[in-house]
């Protein structure tokens, strides 16, 4: 293939768009129509979005300035472990939060032979590896959702069913897991993330 066709190699600003405009189609799979479809967490669709985008136009900055790859790599891993680490990411967001710098730094930075060919085979695999994984274990993994509760006396181990059966009565879903994140002893509330089963009649 002809990569002076599609301006990989003829203007360094063509080229720039074009790893732009891919990238930007594939945060939409991957954010928009493979987390979003199978976590509901509406509020990360946006700071997903936004991380992907910025550390893209990062990446392509320091392209101009000759700092390594590596170097790069671990700015990253250092901010997200500084600003993340108190929110309270799942381990399925998580993932996906550092498969989205994957994605952007990958289509800034890496330098293929093929350019284009090589943005499609490395980003269609990201996607195909996605969507195998998420269909393979969905039906096995549980939904969360946090909210805020207001029976402290519950959170006894010792009355665990009543507290299961209180929030399933709430939420109107099937709790079978709670976990305790913060309690105010003062206030007389908790911080609950608890976790359900979605039916397949309620997968859309």
């Amino acid at each position: 293939m002809n990569t002076e066709l599609f301006g990989f190699n003829s203007d360094p600003i063509w080229s720039t768009m074009i790893r732009f405009m891919v990238t930007l189609l594939v945060l939409f799979i991957v954010i928009r129509l493979i987390y979003y479809r199978y976590s509901k967490r509406e509020g990360y669709v946006f700071s997903f979005f936004l991380m992907g985008i910025m550390i893209f136009l990062v990446c392509i900055l320091l392209k101009t300035v000759k700092i390594e790859l590596g170097i790069a790599l671990g700015l990253f891993a250092i901010f997200a472990i500084l600003r993340f680490r108190s929110r309270n990411l799942s381990l399925r967001s998580m993932t996906y939060f550092f498969t989205v710098i994957g994605i952007a730094v990958i289509n800034a930075m890496a330098g293929f032979y093929n350019p284009l060919r090589g943005m499609i085979l490395i980003n269609g695999t990201i996607i195909i590896a996605l969507l195998v994984l998420e269909i393979t274990f969905h039906k096995e993994s549980l939904r969360e959702l946090d909210l805020t509760y207001d029976k402290p006396e519950l959170l006894n181990p010792d009355r665990m069913n009543d507290l299961l059966n209180d929030v399933s009565i709430r939420v109107g879903k099937k709790i079978e897991k709670v976990r305790i994140r913060k309690m105010d002893l003062i206030k007389g509330h908790a911080e609950l993330r608890v976790f359900y089963r979605e039916t397949d009649g309620n997968n859309s």
